[in-house]
């Protein structure tokens, strides 16, 4: 969800500007703030005990960064690193919960978001569950155009590599390159210039 960032601004927002790898939070640490991304991409990630790195999502333009836990007392479970040079309005905890107190609309639009975004999580949960690959991979695709408003085939550019559908799937590179090439002789996706379009 989009809140607008005038809105944001007139509670205390801070604009922040990061270049590509920097580290806007990690894992364990407290939510202090909530963060929504003017431009850019975020991915958020987390590194197993072979140091392998996993990829929960890549977050884009008009996206809020992990604002479920700032109404929870957990730490966060991922890192989230700038994936993309990004600008992202910052607002402290307590000013973001008195903006949702003071604006029931707001909020409201927020318990969608959440709603929305934690079923799309369970769709690919089920799917990164299945044995097979093209499964898992078309619930990444459906995941992260599931934020998109335009529904139409073809319309989203997937923003992730191979490489980091692999990391999200637990695939092979190959595997996803091998697979994508055949959702594009099915006509699942297209490919322009090296990018998946779904």
């Amino acid at each position: 969800m989009i809140i607008p960032e005038e809105l944001l601004i007139n509670y205390g927002a801070t604009i922040e500007t990061y270049r590509k790898k920097d580290v806007i939070f990690s894992e364990f640490e407290t939510p202090k703030n909530y963060y929504q991304i003017v431009s850019g991409n975020i991915k958020l990630n987390h590194y197993n005990e072979e140091g392998r790195e996993l990829i929960f999502a890549i977050l884009n333009e008009g996206m809020s960064v992990c604002e479920m836990l700032l109404f929870i007392d957990h730490t966060f479970p991922v890192n989230a690193v700038v994936f993309e040079d990004a600008t992202v309005l910052r607002l402290s905890k307590q000013k973001f919960l008195k903006m949702l107190d003071d604006h029931p609309k707001v909020a409201k639009g927020i318990n969608n978001f959440l709603a929305e975004r934690l079923y799309q999580k369970y769709i690919m949960l089920e799917n990164n569950s299945s044995l097979y690959a093209n499964v898992r991979i078309k619930g990444v695709l459906d995941y992260h155009k599931s934020f998109s408003p335009d529904k139409t085939q073809y319309s989203f550019q997937m923003p992730l590599t191979r490489q980091q559908l692999a990391a999200m799937t637990g695939l092979r590179v190959e595997t996803v390159i091998r697979h994508i090439k055949t959702f594009e002789k099915e006509g699942v996706v297209k490919i322009i210039k090296g990018k998946i379009y779904y």
